[in-house]
Protein backbone atom coordinates (compact mmCIF):
# COMPACT_ATOMS: atom_id res chain seq x y z
CA UNK A 1 0.00 0.00 0.00
CA UNK A 2 1.28 3.48 -0.85
CA UNK A 3 2.56 5.43 2.15
CA UNK A 4 1.12 8.77 1.04
CA UNK A 5 -2.60 9.43 0.72
CA UNK A 6 -4.88 12.23 -0.41
CA UNK A 7 -6.71 12.36 2.91
CA UNK A 8 -4.06 12.75 5.63
CA UNK A 9 -0.54 14.23 5.45
CA UNK A 10 2.26 11.85 6.48
CA UNK A 11 3.89 13.64 9.41
CA UNK A 12 6.99 11.97 10.84
CA UNK A 13 7.77 11.96 14.59
CA UNK A 14 8.78 14.97 16.68
CA UNK A 15 7.23 17.60 14.41
CA UNK A 16 5.71 20.84 15.68
CA UNK A 17 2.74 21.88 13.55
CA UNK A 18 0.65 25.00 14.23
CA UNK A 19 -1.88 27.02 12.21
CA UNK A 20 -1.00 25.20 8.98
CA UNK A 21 -2.77 23.45 6.12
CA UNK A 22 -1.70 20.51 3.98
CA UNK A 23 -2.87 19.29 0.58
CA UNK A 24 -3.04 15.73 -0.71
CA UNK A 25 -0.01 13.39 -0.64
CA UNK A 26 2.07 15.71 1.56
CA UNK A 27 4.97 14.44 3.70
CA UNK A 28 6.65 16.33 6.56
CA UNK A 29 10.04 15.05 7.71
CA UNK A 30 10.98 14.19 11.29
CA UNK A 31 11.75 17.03 13.67
CA UNK A 32 10.32 19.70 11.38
CA UNK A 33 8.49 22.79 12.56
CA UNK A 34 5.68 24.19 10.37
CA UNK A 35 3.92 27.34 11.55
CA UNK A 36 1.33 29.55 9.85
CA UNK A 37 2.04 27.89 6.50
CA UNK A 38 0.44 25.83 3.75
CA UNK A 39 1.78 22.96 1.66
CA UNK A 40 0.21 22.23 -1.73
CA UNK A 41 -0.53 18.75 -3.06
CA UNK A 42 2.43 16.32 -3.34
CA UNK A 43 4.89 18.65 -1.65
CA UNK A 44 7.29 17.36 0.97
CA UNK A 45 10.11 18.42 3.22
CA UNK A 46 12.87 16.24 4.62
CA UNK A 47 14.10 16.15 8.23
CA UNK A 48 14.72 19.11 10.48
CA UNK A 49 13.15 21.89 8.42
CA UNK A 50 11.75 25.12 9.82
CA UNK A 51 8.91 26.57 7.74
CA UNK A 52 7.08 29.64 9.02
CA UNK A 53 4.74 32.12 7.36
CA UNK A 54 5.08 30.43 3.98
CA UNK A 55 2.92 29.32 1.08
CA UNK A 56 4.44 26.20 -0.48
CA UNK A 57 3.08 25.25 -3.89
CA UNK A 58 2.43 21.80 -5.31
CA UNK A 59 5.18 19.21 -5.91
CA UNK A 60 7.76 21.26 -3.98
CA UNK A 61 10.92 19.35 -3.01
CA UNK A 62 12.41 20.71 0.22
CA UNK A 63 15.65 19.13 1.46
CA UNK A 64 16.63 18.66 5.09
CA UNK A 65 17.61 21.48 7.46
CA UNK A 66 16.03 24.12 5.23
CA UNK A 67 14.60 27.28 6.75
CA UNK A 68 11.81 29.10 4.92
CA UNK A 69 10.40 32.41 6.12
CA UNK A 70 13.24 33.00 8.58
CA UNK A 71 11.94 35.68 10.93
CA UNK A 72 13.63 39.02 11.62
CA UNK A 73 14.43 40.83 14.84
CA UNK A 74 13.32 44.47 15.26
CA UNK A 75 16.57 46.19 14.29
CA UNK A 76 15.09 49.68 14.36
CA UNK A 77 14.14 49.45 18.06
CA UNK A 78 16.26 49.93 21.17
CA UNK A 79 16.78 46.18 21.59
CA UNK A 80 16.90 43.19 19.25
CA UNK A 81 16.03 40.78 22.07
CA UNK A 82 12.65 39.11 22.23
CA UNK A 83 11.98 40.08 25.85
CA UNK A 84 9.93 43.04 24.63
CA UNK A 85 7.77 41.12 22.13
CA UNK A 86 7.67 37.79 24.01
CA UNK A 87 7.17 39.58 27.31
CA UNK A 88 4.88 36.90 28.80
CA UNK A 89 7.96 34.64 29.06
CA UNK A 90 9.44 37.09 31.56
CA UNK A 91 6.50 38.68 33.40
CA UNK A 92 3.23 37.12 34.46
CA UNK A 93 1.24 40.33 34.02
CA UNK A 94 2.54 41.52 30.61
CA UNK A 95 1.15 40.36 27.24
CA UNK A 96 3.19 39.60 24.15
CA UNK A 97 3.36 42.23 21.39
CA UNK A 98 0.51 41.07 19.16
CA UNK A 99 1.25 43.71 16.53
CA UNK A 100 4.81 42.46 16.03
CA UNK A 101 3.65 38.86 15.56
CA UNK A 102 0.92 39.97 13.16
CA UNK A 103 3.55 41.81 11.10
CA UNK A 104 5.71 38.66 10.96
CA UNK A 105 2.78 36.46 9.98
CA UNK A 106 1.87 38.75 7.10
CA UNK A 107 5.33 38.65 5.50
CA UNK A 108 4.86 35.35 3.69
CA UNK A 109 7.47 33.57 1.60
CA UNK A 110 6.13 31.80 -1.51
CA UNK A 111 7.59 28.59 -2.90
CA UNK A 112 6.55 27.78 -6.47
CA UNK A 113 5.24 24.52 -7.88
CA UNK A 114 7.80 21.80 -8.68
CA UNK A 115 10.63 23.78 -7.11
CA UNK A 116 13.68 22.27 -5.36
CA UNK A 117 15.10 23.85 -2.24
CA UNK A 118 18.52 22.35 -1.44
CA UNK A 119 19.85 21.20 1.93
CA UNK A 120 20.39 23.94 4.46
CA UNK A 121 19.07 26.76 2.30
CA UNK A 122 17.57 29.81 3.99
CA UNK A 123 14.76 31.78 2.35
CA UNK A 124 13.85 35.14 3.82
CA UNK A 125 10.30 36.48 4.35
CA UNK A 126 8.42 37.89 1.35
CA UNK A 127 10.71 36.13 -1.14
CA UNK A 128 9.03 34.36 -4.06
CA UNK A 129 10.64 31.24 -5.53
CA UNK A 130 9.32 30.73 -9.07
CA UNK A 131 7.83 27.52 -10.44
CA UNK A 132 10.47 24.94 -11.37
CA UNK A 133 13.29 26.93 -9.77
CA UNK A 134 16.24 25.34 -7.94
CA UNK A 135 17.92 26.84 -4.87
CA UNK A 136 21.37 25.33 -4.27
CA UNK A 137 22.31 23.84 -0.91
CA UNK A 138 23.41 26.34 1.70
CA UNK A 139 22.08 29.36 -0.18
CA UNK A 140 20.70 32.46 1.49
CA UNK A 141 17.89 33.81 -0.67
CA UNK A 142 16.92 37.44 -0.10
CA UNK A 143 15.35 38.28 -3.48
CA UNK A 144 12.77 36.69 -5.78
CA UNK A 145 13.91 33.79 -7.96
CA UNK A 146 12.59 33.57 -11.53
CA UNK A 147 10.80 30.39 -12.73
CA UNK A 148 13.04 27.59 -14.02
CA UNK A 149 16.29 29.20 -12.92
CA UNK A 150 19.03 27.88 -10.63
CA UNK A 151 20.43 30.15 -7.92
CA UNK A 152 23.09 29.66 -5.27
CA UNK A 153 25.38 31.37 -2.79
CA UNK A 154 25.21 33.86 0.04
CA UNK A 155 23.45 35.92 -1.05
CA UNK A 156 21.97 33.78 -3.80
CA UNK A 157 22.75 34.77 -7.39
CA UNK A 158 21.69 33.34 -10.75
CA UNK A 159 23.82 30.34 -11.77
CA UNK A 160 21.99 29.46 -14.96
CA UNK A 161 18.58 28.81 -16.46
CA UNK A 162 17.17 25.29 -16.32
CA UNK A 163 15.34 25.80 -19.62
CA UNK A 164 15.17 28.58 -22.17
CA UNK A 165 12.71 31.35 -21.41
CA UNK A 166 10.39 30.00 -24.11
CA UNK A 167 10.37 26.49 -22.65
CA UNK A 168 9.96 27.88 -19.13
CA UNK A 169 6.94 29.93 -20.20
CA UNK A 170 5.41 26.89 -21.93
CA UNK A 171 5.92 24.74 -18.83
CA UNK A 172 4.22 27.34 -16.62
CA UNK A 173 1.37 27.57 -19.13
CA UNK A 174 1.01 23.78 -19.29
CA UNK A 175 0.72 23.71 -15.46
CA UNK A 176 0.92 19.92 -15.29
CA UNK A 177 0.94 20.24 -11.48
CA UNK A 178 -2.80 20.83 -11.69
CA UNK A 179 -3.43 17.47 -13.37
CA UNK A 180 -5.40 14.85 -11.48
CA UNK A 181 -3.83 11.89 -9.69
CA UNK A 182 -4.97 9.40 -12.34
CA UNK A 183 -3.61 11.48 -15.21
CA UNK A 184 -0.25 11.81 -13.47
CA UNK A 185 -0.10 8.02 -13.19
CA UNK A 186 -1.05 7.56 -16.84
CA UNK A 187 1.71 9.96 -17.89
CA UNK A 188 4.42 8.45 -15.66
CA UNK A 189 6.33 6.90 -18.61
CA UNK A 190 6.60 10.32 -20.24
CA UNK A 191 7.63 12.06 -17.01
CA UNK A 192 10.33 9.43 -16.66
CA UNK A 193 11.61 9.31 -20.21
CA UNK A 194 10.93 12.53 -22.10
CA UNK A 195 13.00 15.69 -21.95
CA UNK A 196 11.08 18.87 -21.18
CA UNK A 197 10.91 19.91 -24.83
CA UNK A 198 9.60 16.49 -25.86
CA UNK A 199 7.09 16.54 -23.03
CA UNK A 200 5.80 19.91 -24.16
CA UNK A 201 5.59 18.77 -27.77
CA UNK A 202 3.32 15.92 -26.68
CA UNK A 203 1.16 17.70 -24.09
CA UNK A 204 1.21 21.44 -24.69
Amino acid sequence: MARLTAEIPFIHPDCQISDSRFGAYVEIGAGTRVANSSFGDYSYCDRGCDVANAEVGKFANIASATRIGATDHPMQKASLHHFHYRASLYWDDVADDADWFALRAGRQAQIGHDSWIGHGALIKPEVRIGHGAVVASGSVVTKDVAPYTIVGGNTAQLIRRRFSEVVAEQMVELAWWDWGHDRLKACLPDFRNLKAEEFLEKYA
